[in-house]
């Protein structure tokens, strides 16, 4: 993956070869400058991914060959010696915990080591980490949307940016607080639950009962086999008259294609109610299958709405389960659940919420995956020390400023353990404590120092590569997406809104503001 890059970094690296540069201690971070979807925060993630890149750093002769061929036929022969020589052993990683809740302008990523490596490594890790983040952050303001308490199924595989893109997806918006994904292969590299059950071309490809085979279907506790698709149209009339619905108008290929399926999982049925209509041939084929297995031991799992009024639809849904349920004498039945699809946005759930809708399973795709509100996090990766002395890049927009120096960042939290700020303080400085008056400068906010008293003082970042191994055991991927959400837990109700949010303070201490303004008088 050392080829992962773009080449103006390697030409970068031979003119630091050249001027005998290549060697010089250097320190770069990586982080953004505004949070996405003009929220407040965002979840960092792809830290596992990054270090797995950095374990395997190195070029391989067929790289060198290849950079043979696209540098200029004036780059020295020993160049190339020395890139096959280049690895990650004197590289120091430092970042938040993958699932971190992060700010702007706060480093996710603190990179040390020789200026040429360090170089390199910068387009490798802005991949691995800036659309991991992005993915994981929308994936935890759908999570936010939707409590607690409803499942959120990620499947925007089809709809995703190529096959990488969708793994990523689907293996961060777990992170996010997706309880689990349609694609297969995510589930099988990374453990997350994978679910899936019909779709209308399976409802389309039949048109009649006697297309049903295998017919049969022995009941849970044994016995006889029974013929399901009989069993199934004796419910039918029953279920019809209830919902005042003719029998006439129910489609049989879709109750021909409920039965099969029902049969081949009849501990997990679960219709496709919209191939035709709802309410007059969906719901009605689904009742009378449900009935069906339920006389024979089994229950079915849900029903899931692809097209329409979706929360309306789902009240008229539960209404329907509560009235066989009563008429029916089968209790469970109001229960089943009801899942949802069809281009689900934040709006969508929105709406949902304001129409207090029956809905227990959303399933979402192309406004995950594709993060539409913002396609980009926007990532940048900056060099703020080189041989001991801190870099300023200087700019006439201010927001692109960079903040010289090697840093330590601490969470400053309140009483109620709520964070409040982040400040940033140069490697050298001593920790701040709790209950300790501190004077700090806020990014972006003109005029005098403020005092600040935290409750609680947190250490944001960790090392976690060092002499090129990975120094931190890493936590599983559900580790990592409990940790997000009690992270997402602790932000203040004004920090974790998602419109129109209280924007949340990053600040430097004093000698560090010292610092900044010096290298900006030295550079006028």
């Amino acid at each position: 993956m050392a080829l992962l890059t773009d080449l103006y970094q390697v030409t970068m690296a031979y003119g630091y070869w050249r001027a005998g540069r290549h060697r010089v201690p250097a320190a770069a971070e990586l982080f953004f400058r505004r949070c996405p979807f003009r929220g407040a925060f965002a979840l960092g993630a792809g830290l596992a991914e990054g270090l797995r890149f950095l374990r395997a750093f190195r070029f391989s002769a067929a790289d060198i060959a290849y950079l043979r061929s696209v540098l200029p036929s004036t780059t020295e022969e020993d160049f190339f010696e020395y890139l096959a020589t280049v690895d990650a052993s004197e590289v120091t990683i430092s970042s938040v915990p993958e699932g971190s809740v992060v700010f702007s302008r706060v480093p996710l990523l603190q990179v040390k080591g020789p200026l040429l490596v360090v170089q390199l490594l910068e387009t490798t890790l802005l991949c691995l980490v800036s659309y991991a983040s992005l993915v994981a952050t929308n994936a935890a303001r759908f999570r936010l949307l939707a409590g607690p308490a409803t499942k959120l199924m990620e499947m925007g595989l089809r709809r995703a940016q190529g096959p990488d893109g969708g793994l990523s997806a689907s293996k961060y918006s777990y992170i996010g607080g997706f309880d689990c994904t349609s694609n297969v292969l995510a589930g099988k590299l990374y453990g997350i639950p994978v679910q899936g059950t019909v779709a209308h071309s399976f409802i389309m490809s039949f048109t009649s009962l006697a297309e049903v085979e295998p017919r049969v279907l022995t009941p849970l506790a044994g016995g006889e086999p029974v013929d399901l698709p009989s069993l199934a149209e004796s419910w039918l009339p029953q279920v019809c008259e209830l919902l005042q619905v003719s029998p006439d108008k129910v489609n049989r290929g879709e109750l021909a294609a409920f039965v099969s399926y029902a049969i081949s999982f009849p501990r997990n049925f679960q219709g496709l109610l919209d191939t035709y209509c709802v309410m007059r041939s969906g719901l009605p084929n689904f009742c009378a299958v449900a009935l069906a297995l339920n006389q024979l031991g089994y229950r079915a799992i849900g029903v899931r709405v692809d097209s329409g009024d979706l929360a309306k639809q789902s009240k008229e849904i539960r209404r329907v389960f509560r009235a066989c349920g009563s008429r029916f004498q089968v209790p469970w039945f109001e229960t089943i659940s009801i899942a949802v699809s069809n281009d689900i946005s934040e709006e969508s759930l929105e709406d949902f919420i304001r129409e207090r809708s029956e809905i227990n399973v959303i399933g979402i795709g192309t406004n995950l995956v594709t993060c539409p509100l913002q396609p980009s996090l926007g990532c940048i990766y900056k060099l703020v020390k080189v041989n001991g002395f801190p870099c300023l890049k200087l700019t006439e927009d201010e927001e692109k400023m960079t903040i010289p120096g090697t840093k330590t960042v601490y969470r400053l939290y309140d009483a109620d353990g709520h964070p409040f700020m982040d400040l940033m303080a140069l490697e050298e400085e001593p920790a701040p404590s709790a209950g300790q008056e501190l004077t700090v400068h806020v990014l972006g906010r003109s005029g005098e120092a403020s005092k600040v008293t935290p409750a609680t003082v947190e250490t944001l970042h960790r090392t976690y590569f060092r002499d090129g191994q990975v120094c931190e055991e890493l936590p599983s991927l559900p580790e990592v997406r409990s940790y997000a959400q009690a992270a997402l837990g602790q932000l203040s109700p004004a920090h974790r809104r998602l419109h129109e949010p209280e924007p949340y303070p990053v600040a430097i201490t004093e000698k560090l503001h010292l610092l900044f303004g010096e290298l900006r008088q030295a550079s006028l």
